[in-house]
């Protein structure tokens, strides 16, 4: 095994750019690894922890790398595949964007943001994702310029975060993020986002993949969004206060387009969440609040015209059915009665030892969703996101029990690709949850759109026809269970993932809430599916 790498000095790519190039490298090279980072300190300590970091490279420069440099790395079985894959990542790295019409001018390449703005004085967004340290700069930069924010980027101060939206509610801007996945503005998704239809129903959403959920469960019932806002997962804490979800409810109250309006968020703190529901409450139009870890009725007596949900499938139900959809077309809980009784097939022939559900997933919302609706089933469900401390796994365990992961953690993307981008750490996984031989149910989220693997289930069902078969041959079923995230307007295109994936042996829900309660029937104390608490949300 040999470790190769190439340097460049005051170059910089933001984080989608370069986890996209890692992934063709990967895909289209022999190498055994690959990352490509902003050589932080922070980052080359991911790199170490990942057996990327090029250490006999590195002592060989007159001059250490900094924040300011674009460090590639590259472990392979030789020099020679390795070299090859680091030229092929520069090439790539360097191929402009073929995004401009034959025959029309190029918008000239902007080295700052005055002079982005000096190019096109009509814009009113920036998009952020470069290195954390530098992030609330940039962010606080171009909002004294008037813009609207989309901070992709993480590790920003939560003291920075609140100063950065304080100054946005003053000038009557956005502020999406730090750590903003996810977002629908005027008809064009930034960041993770899917392919769906303009229409009436609004979103202000302190989590992706929720909103990613939500906008394609409302697709699948015939209606579009208006606009889906993100504010980044710490909005509804007790440090922010809720600044940016009650600055997207305001501006989705005034929006003429806007007829219903969503609001969602995993684990709020109880006073900001019940302060956000009383300015819903002067609200005209219908809100729905989905709190995920909190019961509606914590929140008693709500007014205006205002519904409470605990899940994203609930949720979509009731913002279809107050804009006057039909909320049965929302994918549900009514797909477990298709499947109940391939379901009970599967199920009657575990063998003794199968008990347990592994849960792994990409998602962080959909996962804390899922864990909350296997532990009200099966008790308790260990995790590296807990909903109790005495649930989390220590540092050795893989699995303990029944168990949920949330993959996409920076424990698991140390100097790696998100796993929606690049499946390897979650297929490793995978293999280990099938050799378990106390392994009942695995499940998985996959998420299509645009930013996420352009063919997951190319890589996905290979394995999951082989580990099947494995298992099969072992004398024990091994149900595998799929929460299709997606639409057919998708690069990925829904339908076609869904016959692969099935085609392999998987059962597939397009409905979260649904593929959890499915996993669960398959652990409870009877193979009965009536006992999993499904179920519409009229």
């Amino acid at each position: 095994m040999v470790i190769q790498a190439l340097l460049k000095r005051n170059t910089y790519y933001d984080s989608i750019t370069l986890m996209s190039v890692i992934q063709f490298v990967k895909e289209q090279t022999e190498v055994d690894d690959a990352g490509a980072v902003m050589a932080t300190g922070a980052n080359l300590a991911l790199m170490e922890q990942a057996e990327l970091l090029p250490i006999a490279f590195l002592a060989e420069l007159e001059k250490s790398p900094g924040p300011e440099d674009l460090l590639i790395s590259i472990r392979a079985s030789d020099e020679a595949v390795a070299q090859a894959a680091l030229l092929f990542a520069e090439q790539k790295l360097a191929a402009p964007a073929k995004r401009d019409v034959a025959g029309s001018v190029s918008t000239p390449t902007a080295r700052s943001l005055e002079m982005a703005l000096r190019h096109d004085a009509s814009a009113n967004l920036a998009v952020i994702s470069v290195a954390g340290e530098h992030a609330w700069l940039e962010a606080e930069q171009a909002l004294r310029n008037g813009l609207h924010v989309f901070l992709f980027s993480n590790n920003v101060s939560i003291k920075q975060e609140r100063r950065l939206k304080v100054l946005a509610a003053s000038k009557g801007l956005l502020l999406m993020g730090p750590d903003c996945g996810t977002a629908i503005i005027n008809g064009v998704g930034l960041g993770f986002s899917n392919v769906v239809p303009r229409g009436s129903i609004g979103i202000v959403g302190a989590s992706g993949t929720g909103m990613q959920q939500l906008t394609c469960l409302i697709a699948a019932a015939g209606l579009g969004i208006s606009q889906a806002i993100g504010t980044g997962g710490r909005d509804l804490s007790e440090a922010i206060d809720g600044i940016m979800m009650r600055a997207g409810l305001a501006l989705l109250a005034r929006d003429p387009q806007t007829e219903v309006i969503v609001l969602v968020s995993k684990l709020p703190s109880k006073r900001v969440a019940q302060a956000l529901l009383a300015e819903a409450a002067q609200c005209a139009k219908p809100v729905v609040a989905i709190f995920l870890g909190k019961a509606p009725e914590e929140f008693g007596t709500v007014g205006g015209i205002i519904k409470l949900a605990s899940t994203h499938t609930g949720g979509a139900e009731l913002a279809v059915s107050l804009a006057g959809g039909d909320h049965k077309r929302v994918p549900g809980n009514s797909a477990l009665l298709e499947l109940e009784s391939r379901l009970a097939e599967q199920g009657a022939s575990l063998a003794p030892s199968q008990r347990h559900a592994r849960a792994l997933y990409s998602g962080g919302t959909l996962c804390y969703e899922a864990m909350l609706l296997l532990s009200e089933q099966v008790g308790a469900v260990a995790s590296n996101i807990p909903l109790h401390p005495q649930w989390e796994l220590a540092p050795h365990e893989m699995f303990r029990g029944h168990t949920a992961l949330d993959l996409g953690t920076d424990e698991f993307t140390r100097g790696k690709p998100h796993p929606m981008i690049d499946p390897t750490t979650r297929l490793h996984y995978l293999e280990r949850a099938a050799q378990d031989s106390e392994t009942a149910v695995i499940l998985l989220d996959i998420v299509l759109g645009f930013c996420s693997h352009p063919n997951p289930a190319s890589v996905y069902a290979p394995v999951i026809k082989r580990v099947r078969n494995e298992a099969q041959a072992a004398g024990r079923a091994l149900p595998v269970i799929v929460s299709l995230c997606g639409t057919e307007g998708d690069p990925q295109g829904l339908s076609a993932q869904r016959a692969a994936l099935e085609a392999a042996g998987a059962l597939v829900f397009e409905s979260n809430e649904a593929a959890a309660f499915a996993a669960a029937s398959l652990v409870i104390d009877t193979s009965d599916i009536s006992q999993a608490k499904g179920g519409s949300h009229d």
